[in-house]
C-alpha cells in the first residue's frame, strides 16, 4: 500500500485518552467527541500491519471471524485462513473451484464458500477447517451471506441471475429467488429482508429470505453499476458502491436514494461500522473512502485512505474497528484481443499481501 496519511489530531487523541483514564464512566462521552472530530475530516485510520502472504491464486472477498480471530480470504481455487491480528497463515480450505466468498455461521460452527466454477457451496468446520459437505447452487455463485433470522445461507448467482437459499442446519438447497438481473453483493437487515445489488440493471432488489419472494426492485439512479453493499440496520439504510465513482445511501423502506458522496475508481466492497458511524468504500485504484453518518439522511466524506493498487475488496472487524484489504504487485497489461477486450495485468508471483488498517 501507499503510505497512509495520518489524520488524527494528537491533541484530540490525548484528550480522549486522558478522559478515559480519569473516569471510565466518561467512555461514551469521549467516544462521541472522537467521532465528532472524525466527522470533520479525520478518521484516525492508519496502516498498522503489512504482511506478505504469498501463495497462488487471485482473490475476491474476505470474511472475518471476530471471535476466533481468523480471517478467511478467497484465492481462486482455495481459501486461505490467517490470524486476524498477526497475519500468520493458519490453514487452508482446498478444492473450492472459482471461490468468491465465505459466509460464517458461528452458532453452528459452520462456514460456507461460493464456488463459482463448480456451481456449489463447500461447507466446512470453522475451527478445524475440515470439509463437511457440499450444496448445489445455480450457475456462477459469487457473493454469499448468512441470514440468522431464516437460518439460511444465500449465494448470489451471476450468470443465473438468481439467489440460492441453503438451509444452514441441513446443508441442503431450500429453493431459489429469480432476481431479474445479475447480482453483485447483498446484505441482510436481521428483520426478515435481504437486499442485493443488480449490477447490470443499476437497481436494488429486496426479498423475503423465508418465503423467497421479491418484495421490491428499485432503480438506484444516479448510481450506476452497483457493486459493494453494506447496511446500517438501525436506520435501515443501504450503503451502495457504484462504478461511476460514488457511494449512494438508500432508504431500505422506500428505496429512495437519500444521498451520495464521491469515491475512487473500481469500487468492489462497502462496510458500515455502527459504533463509529463510518461507511467505507474500497476501490481498485488504491483508495478507501471513509464517510461519516452525521444523521440518518446525511453522510459526509471525512477521509480518503491510500491503500494499494488492486486492493478493491475489504473486510471490517467490528470488534476492534480494523479494516483488512489484500492486493499484490502487477506486471504489464497485455494488449487487448477479441476474446479479452479488457485484459487485466498479470500478478507478480508470490507478492500477495494483507494490509491491516486500524485507529
Amino acid at each position: 500500500m501507499r503510505n497512509l496519511k495520518r489524520s488524527l489530531s494528537i491533541a484530540g487523541a490525548g484528550i480522549a485518552v486522558l478522559s478515559l483514564a480519569w473516569n471510565l464512566s466518561n467512555r461514551s462521552k469521549a467516544h462521541a467527541q472522537e467521532t465528532g472530530a472524525a466527522a470533520k475530516g479525520k478518521s484516525g485510520y492508519h496502516l498498522i500491519k503489512k504482511v506478505k502472504l504469498g501463495g497462488e491464486g487471485g482473490w475476491d472477498y474476505l470474511t472475518v471471524d471476530a471471535a476466533g480471530r481468523r480471517l478467511f480470504i478467497s484465492r481462486g481455487t482455495h481459501v486461505m485462513v490467517v490470524d486476524a491480528d498477526s497475519g500468520k497463515v493458519l490453514g487452508d480450505i482446498p478444492n473450492t473451484a472459482g471461490v468468491h466468498g465465505i459466509a460464517l455461521v458461528p452458532e453452528m460452527n459452520k462456514g460456507f464458500t461460493s464456488n463459482g466454477r463448480a456451481e456449489t457451496a463447500t461447507i466446512f468446520d470453522i475451527k478445524t477447517l475440515k470439509t463437511l459437505g457440499e450444496a448445489k447452487t445455480d450457475k456462477d455463485p459469487d457473493a454469499i451471506i448468512y441470514d440468522a433470522g431464516s437460518k439460511r445461507v444465500f449465494t448470489f448467482n451471476g450468470d443465473a441471475a438468481t439467489a440460492t437459499a441453503i438451509d444452514a442446519v441441513t446443508g441442503k438447497a431450500a429453493g431459489s429467488v429469480a432476481l431479474g438481473g445479475g447480482p453483485e453483493f447483498a446484505a441482510a437487515d436481521g428483520k426478515g429482508h435481504i437486499f442485493v445489488n443488480l449490477e447490470d440493471k443499476s437497481s436494488l432488489v429486496k426479498f423475503d429470505p423465508a418465503t423467497l419472494k421479491v418484495e421490491n426492485t428499485w432503480p438506484l439512479a444516479p448510481c450506476e453499476s452497483p457493486s459493494g453493499l453494506a447496511i446500517d440496520t438501525e436506520h435501515q439504510i443501504l450503503i451502495v458502491g457504484c462504478h461511476n465513482k460514488m457511494m449512494a445511501f438508500v432508504d431500505g423502506n422506500s428505496g429512495k436514494v437519500i444521498g451520495t458522496v464521491p469515491i475512487g475508481q473500481g469500487v468492489d466492497a462497502n462496510r458500515f461500522d455502527p459504533e463509529t458511524g463510518f461507511a467505507f468504500a474500497s476501490c481498485g485504484d488504491g483508495t478507501v473512502t471513509v464517510a461519516h453518518e452525521d444523521s440518518p439522511d446525511k453522510f459526509t466524506v471525512v477521509d480518503t485512505i491510500s491503500t494499494q493498487r488492486g486492493a478493491r475488496t475489504m473486510e471490517l472487524d467490528k470488534s476492534n474497528h480494523n479494516l483488512y484489504l489484500v492486493s499484490a504487485d502487477f506486471g504489464a497489461t497485455p494488449a487487448p484481443t477479441t476474446e479479452h477486450p479488457r485484459p487485466r495485468p498479470a500478478i507478480v508471483p508470490d507478492t500477495f499481501t494483507l494490509l491491516i488498517f486500524g485507529k
